[in-house]
């Protein structure tokens, strides 16, 4: 049985791109400007800090605080490129939100510089502000949709004859393709939505499915989710043909992980996966073997009289 009751919180934060939440008005100064500047463009702007771009480029950001620093040491006026942060986290438009907050988290930014994927063009911030922000308006729009669908759809299952019935949807996860981060994981939750399923239930499946994909993208070449879907349970089954788990009770640790460097510059690799999973899971079991793969079985139970919204 999960652990805790997973919040619809919990469920949007791994469905919301930052593309739903970044501002896209974003103020720039040049690393040419001079530091002295910087306070009435952030006092004018109302931010509290601002990429510094050149040539349609980002090379660096530059915050209040480093204002704040530059007048405590009573030196001489100086450019912006003196002054700013150059070696700057990133995210990209299309990267789920959680792994942008974990990013926000892990290093103690207030802010960061939203590109478009494989270039240095801003597009967009993202601060914590905006993210909340951008929570609380997919509630209230989820919400409305739900009270709509809630009014009209019927249990797919109460209209088929047979003594057992199930549906499967079957996911093809590529490894390594983090720009498709999530993808399988919000089809998921999309179907099951549509087939009247108690939003707890898909809540905790969606995001179980989640955490088993980006295990599949960041450890291993690739691998498929199988979800089989029966009056009262969701089956998931995810295999592939990586490397293995080495001590699975080692793994299930939270905080445990051997992410790779890339990995934890994505602010991932926290060691909450497998945790995550079981926390979503009434039933969890991995099988592994070093040099074949791994299979991971979770079962989520529906119609228990848990579910609520």
């Amino acid at each position: 049985m999960p652990e805790l009751e997973i919040t619809k919180i919990h469920e949007l934060v791994y469905e919301l791109r930052v593309s739903d939440v970044m501002h896209t008005d974003v103020v720039t100064v040049a690393p040419t400007t001079p530091v002295s500047e910087l306070r009435e463009i952030l006092r004018d702007n109302r931010i509290s800090g601002t990429p510094v771009v050149e040539n349609g480029h980002l090379i660096g950001i530059i915050s209040v605080e480093d204002f704040i620093r530059w007048l405590a040491e009573g030196g001489p006026d100086c450019v912006i490129a003196d002054r700013m942060t150059g070696d700057v986290i990133t995210v990209c438009e299309d990267e789920p939100l959680i792994q942008a907050i974990n990013k926000l988290e892990r290093f103690g930014f207030g802010r960061l510089p939203v590109l478009k994927r494989g270039t240095e063009k801003v597009i967009g911030v993202l601060t914590k502000g905006d993210s909340i922000a951008g929570l609380l308006k997919k509630l209230d729009v989820d919400y409305r949709q739900a009270e709509t669908r809630s009014a009209r759809s019927r249990h797919i299952f109460e209209d088929i004859v047979a003594d057992r019935s199930s549906l499967i949807f079957e996911y093809v996860v590529a490894g390594g393709s983090i720009e498709r981060a999530g993808i399988s994981a919000s089809g998921l939750k999309t179907s099951l939505m549509r087939l009247g399923i108690s939003p707890q239930t898909v809540r905790r499946a969606a995001i179980a499915t989640y955490e088993a994909e980006m295990n599949l993208i960041f450890f291993t070449e690739g691998g498929q989710i199988i979800a089989r879907i029966e009056p009262d349970v969701i089956r998931l089954e995810v295999t592939d043909d990586g490397p293995g788990i080495k001590n699975i009770d080692q793994a299930m640790r939270p905080g445990f992980s051997t992410a790779p460097e890339w990995v934890r510059e994505l602010g991932f690799g926290a060691g909450m996966g497998l945790h995550n999973i079981k926390t979503c899971a009434d039933r969890m079991h991995i099988d592994s073997s070093l040099g074949v793969g791994t299979r991971l079985e979770v079962d989520i139970l529906s119609g228990d009289g848990r579910e609520s919204t």
